[in-house]
């Protein structure tokens, strides 16, 4: 019998120049896509940080189906333009730029990628959004650690959530967490571990933020209203992380 985390604490409410960002590894919408809509429009995010979207059938109608689903829209990424991560938006979220990248593929390897756009909302300054996935490889990784940054500087702020393949103690994730904001580490909210929905016993997600950007909660969105259980153990093999960010006023 599964034991049910308890609801976490209320999230801050609306103001100007906040927003929530979901990242969700999807897994190719292989699994319920019943149960993965229902938790993303619960999350109500204003951002999407999809990894795993489809790449090899219709990728672009499929990310377009999510996208409709949710009340969102594609922004950047998708299967083929970025090998998997995809970004989404809601009504409001404007696109300035969009600066995806394919990454170095190593011979008998997945191809890997980031799906970046510089991005406003309304009362905010401009700010980067980067959703990645990466390699399984430790060294093939800790390359695509040392690119990652990298996406960061089309704007002075930035925020990059994924899959990353690694726990919290490996090399790339430190040093990542040395330049930029853990979110979770920042501002505990709901649950910590990602994977797996069954039984949650590693954390290989997260969301970052650069400094000037105010991280108010993050964390795996058990107990929130209209999140069950049972929708995040159909969805797909990776619990979602919501943040709660706070930007500066542009």
């Amino acid at each position: 019998m599964t034991t049910e985390p308890a609801a976490p604490a209320e999230l801050p409410p609306p103001a100007p120049g906040r927003l929530r960002l979901l990242s969700y590894n999807v897994r190719s919408l292989r699994d319920d896509r019943r149960a993965l809509v229902r938790v993303i429009r619960a999350c109500a995010p204003d951002l999407v940080c999809v990894q795993e979207s489809p790449r090899y059938w219709r990728p672009r109608g499929q990310a377009a189906w999510l996208a409709r689903r949710t009340g969102t829209a594609v922004l950047a990424g998708g299967g083929r333009a970025a090998a998997g991560p995809l970004l989404l938006g809601r009504p409001g979220v404007r696109v300035a730029a969009v600066h995806d990248r394919l990454l170095p593929k190593t011979r008998g390897l997945h191809a890997r990628g980031f799906a970046t756009a510089l991005v406003e909302v309304p009362g905010a300054a401009r700010f980067t959004v980067t959703s990645c996935h990466l390699s399984l490889d430790a060294d093939e990784r800790m390359r695509q650690f040392e690119l990652l940054t990298g996406q960061l500087r089309y704007a002075e702020l930035g925020v990059i959530a994924g899959d990353f393949n690694e726990h919290p103690d490996g090399p790339g994730w430190r040093s990542l967490a040395a330049r930029l904001q853990d979110g979770h580490v920042v501002a505990p909210w709901g649950g910590e571990m990602t994977s797996v929905p069954e039984n949650p016993y590693q954390r290989l997600d997260a969301v970052f933020a650069t400094p000037g950007i105010e991280v108010l909660a993050c964390g795996v969105p058990h107990g929130l209203p209209g999140v069950t259980g049972a929708d995040l153990r159909a969805a797909t093999d990776h619990l979602p992380v919501l943040a709660v960010l706070q930007l500066p006023a542009g």
